[in-house]
């Protein structure tokens, strides 16, 4: 008696480009694909009553757990400014030759302290927020927008106190206050863009976020946050490129717009030349360039 032996016909997996021809067939796609540039503007307009609450809601709990609250939002660099100024104003004599320079010291904090918080909380967007990437599909540059938002808001809060001590030194408002609008439109796009070159840098790198204080101390000193970049040119030898690099330091520029914007003492002459051409061509290198470099590792935030 013979036995026969059936075996099932050999069959093979289907070809990965059938699978593919199957799924456009179907109008699937690729699960968290990056959009086209278009399509990703689209999108991150239509959700910016997002981006805004997320910002507020920020900007609320940031200081929810202190007794003082909110008060800590100017608190912070009225604290940041007079320990500057004891420091360099005093001991290293560098209010010197500079008038007003109170004034001068706090509008330089306050608005460098925009740059640097937004930097900073930007780096880590999406490093800190994995839970939220990772649950919610959404432009994932929603994130370092809505930071520098949050540190625009905070900015504003502390303008306040900024405009009251201008005035207790005996600075009268002139039409002249209304440039700050378009000064700080300007920085918050340029902190956006940095923010968001920062953010995708983070995602990869999370160490990152521990070596920005460093970097951020180190350009801040080089900003004129303290000392006048004007003065300290007049009266030095130092070589021409080096002089135009301190000029055309962004930070610089953006703190120095502010300076002539609202101190009446701070002249246009102490100005480097061409400043607005330096202020715009900032805001869109970096706006434009860091949303770009964002947009393009769109699909990779949140993996790995």
């Amino acid at each position: 008696m013979s036995q026969v032996l059936h075996t099932p016909p050999h069959t093979t997996a289907p070809a990965e480009d059938d699978l593919a021809t199957v799924a456009t067939r179907h109008g699937l796609s690729v699960s968290g694909a990056r959009p086209s540039l278009s399509e990703y503007v689209r999108q991150l307009w239509a959700r910016r009553h997002f981006i805004s609450a997320f910002a507020t809601a920020k900007l609320t709990a940031q200081y929810s757990e202190a007794k003082l609250g909110q008060v800590w939002q100017v608190a912070t660099p009225l604290l940041n400014a007079a320990v500057y100024y004891f420091i360099f104003g005093i001991l290293m004599g560098t209010s010197r030759g500079v008038a007003d320079y109170i004034p001068f010291l706090v509008t330089g904090v306050f608005i460098w302290t925009f740059t640097q918080n937004s930097i900073m909380s930007g780096t880590r967007a999406i490093s800190g927020n994995l839970g939220l990437v990772r649950a919610l599909h959404f432009p994932r540059a929603a994130l370092p927008v809505s930071f520098a938002l949050q540190q625009l808001q905070q900015l504003l809060f502390s303008m306040v106190a900024l405009l009251a001590i201008l005035l207790c030194f005996g600075m009268t408002p002139t039409m002249s206050w209304v440039l700050a609008v378009p000064v700080l439109l300007l920085q918050f796009v340029f902190n956006a863009g940095v923010s968001m070159i920062m953010a995708r840098m983070g995602a990869k790198t999370p160490d990152i976020a521990q070596l920005m204080p460093f970097l951020l101390r180190t350009w801040m000193y080089v900003s004129g946050v303290m000392w006048s970049i004007d003065k300290t040119l007049n009266h030095s030898h130092m070589p021409h490129v080096l002089k135009v690099l301190l000029q055309s330091n962004p930070a610089a520029v953006y703190i120095d717009l502010m300076r002539f914007a609202l101190i009446d003492s701070f002249k246009a002459h102490q100005l480097p030349h061409h400043v607005w051409a330096y202020a715009l061509g900032w805001a869109l290198l970096a706006g434009v360039g860091g949303f770009i470099y964002f947009w393009k590792a769109e699909e990779t935030y949140g993996r790995g």
